[in-house]
């Protein structure tokens, strides 16, 4: 009971439409009453009334979280205001519409830039992992950058959409606060955004052992999960459905046996499981690697502005860059 009590607390927190401080006082009373009312339950004190109070009280909760549903027309920010569409796609060719362009010079200072970009994944060649740490070791933001031929980088990230004033909340993505969108983006817009504009710290690592077969089923994997999103919307999920869950779930496309393990949930040490599983370029260890894979002092520097995505590689193992300094 208690457990319900604050699942229903949290609900009611994070749905209360209206200022802050109303929805955290109705989550406090709550609290209170719940808690109370557990407590006489558990001690056998409470008679008849109080357990059918508490469960009348559960089963609104239960029908209040039933009739959320997910929506595309709200006052949605900037950065996530353009749903990723895919105009078309052969199964060679891929044309996309809302790729993001942007131009960052602080979070709040920016060029606004949605473009259309078509593809040919015969000419892919590379994967890599993408690592952004925001708030401590264990958690970060997890992307996938697809390198081609003619040297062109696309990264996939799947966010919550935010809206204007909106930020993110890891307890609110328990509770259906914020749906989800899938963005595609050159990598000088949303990298640099996290190493330049917001103080993020990023590592950059090269997926070993792709082939070509592999590299395009696992972009098609994200082409069907951009059709998915763009023709109906789906609530975020802090533990079932996030950036790194996404990753998880299309890698299994091509490597169906990855185990599941705690660094799914604990996103910051996502690089130690692709490492285990022998994901990551051979012949360094982990420790070599980590220190090589991080990209943003490169990133910071104003000699990337001349090409991003070759210089932020300098040094990054199992890159056509790897020697550079």
């Amino acid at each position: 009971m208690l457990l319900a009590t604050l699942w229903v607390a949290g609900l009611v927190f994070y749905q209360v439409p209206g200022p802050g401080w109303l929805a955290g006082c109705a989550a406090l009373l709550w609290l209170l009453a719940g808690g109370w009312m557990s407590v006489r339950v558990a001690r056998g004190r409470a008679g008849r009334r109080l357990p059918a109070a508490y469960g009348l009280c559960m089963v609104a909760a239960a029908l209040t979280w039933l009739g959320l549903t997910p929506r595309q027309d709200r006052a949605w920010a900037d950065d996530v205001a353009q749903r990723l569409h895919v105009a078309s796609f052969d199964g060679r060719r891929v044309v996309l519409d809302n790729v993001r362009d942007f131009t960052w010079r602080t979070e709040q200072d920016y060029d606004a830039r949605w473009v259309r970009r078509e593809y040919d994944l015969q000419q892919l060649a590379s994967a890599d992992l993408v690592m952004s740490y925001w708030m401590g070791p264990a958690i970060a933001h997890t992307l996938v950058s697809f390198g081609f031929e003619d040297g062109r980088q696309l990264v996939f990230s799947l966010e919550i959409r935010k809206e204007q004033g909106e930020s993110f909340s890891a307890l609110g993505g328990f509770f259906r606060k914020f749906e989800m969108t899938l963005v595609a983006s050159e990598e000088t817009d949303i990298i640099r955004t996290r190493t330049n504009a917001r103080g993020e710290d990023v590592y950059l690592y090269r997926l070993h052992g792709l082939s070509q077969a592999q590299l395009r089923t696992l972009f098609a994997a994200y082409i069907d999960e951009a059709r998915t999103l763009d023709a109906a919307p789906a609530f975020y999920n802090t533990l079932t459905s996030n950036c790194t869950t996404i990753v998880f779930d299309l890698a299994r496309h091509i490597a169906p046996g990855l185990p599941l393990d705690y660094r799914l949930l604990l996103s910051g040490y996502l690089d130690r499981y692709a490492f285990d599983q022998g994901a990551l370029t051979p012949g360094h260890s982990f420790k070599a690697l980590r220190e090589r894979a991080r990209i943003t002092d490169r990133a910071l520097q104003p000699a990337s502005d001349k090409d991003f995505s070759r210089w932020i590689r300098c040094g990054v193992p199992g890159t056509a860059q790897e020697d550079e300094q």
